[in-house]
């Protein structure tokens, strides 16, 4: 009987700290929070199995008291707050040259739109998007269709001849 009881003491104990290190160390779905589940779960049967059904119910209903309060633990303890992510980012992007460009101007691809790529519009090196979602080589002649907040669309320029 006392073996019983340190086996689903065990596995109750050790199903709670390893759903525990799932929910706040681990991102996903990952081996602890599985395993966890398992040995929270293999600890309950065991208990209903080898102690009898008012011992699982009594384990059911201390496993998830004690999963809940170590969670609720854990979350006002200060050890979340020294591993945190605390930092702020109040750096922007500089998309100043994007304003210097208008639809109609031309210029040349400078890497392969994949059907995205770098091209140069009036001598000002920015991201272009190709427009129809075609794939343009690089130093082929381009014309900007639309300006956008983060990159240019630019589809192939039609040659005009005379």
């Amino acid at each position: 009987m006392t073996f019983n009881l340190i086996i689903v003491g065990a596995l109750i104990v050790l199903g709670i700290l390893l759903l525990l290190i799932e929910f706040f160390l681990l991102p996903g779905i990952s081996i602890a929070g599985v395993g966890g589940a398992i040995f929270m779960v293999g600890g309950i049967i065991y208990s209903y199995i080898y102690l009898g059904p008012a011992a699982g119910n009594i384990t059911l209903a201390l496993s998830l008291i004690l999963l809940a309060a170590s969670f609720v633990w854990l979350l006002k303890s200060k050890s979340l707050r020294k591993i945190a992510l605390t930092a702020d980012i109040h750096e922007t992007v500089d998309n100043s040259d994007l304003k210097r460009l208008q639809p109609g101007d031309t210029g040349v691809t400078v890497s392969r739109l994949n059907p995205i790529g770098k091209v140069m519009i009036n001598d000002i090196t920015v991201e272009g998007k190709s427009f129809d979602g075609e794939f343009i080589d690089e130093d082929v002649e381009i014309e900007v269709v639309k300006v956008e907040t983060y990159n240019v669309l630019v589809r192939k320029r039609t040659k005009i001849q005379e």
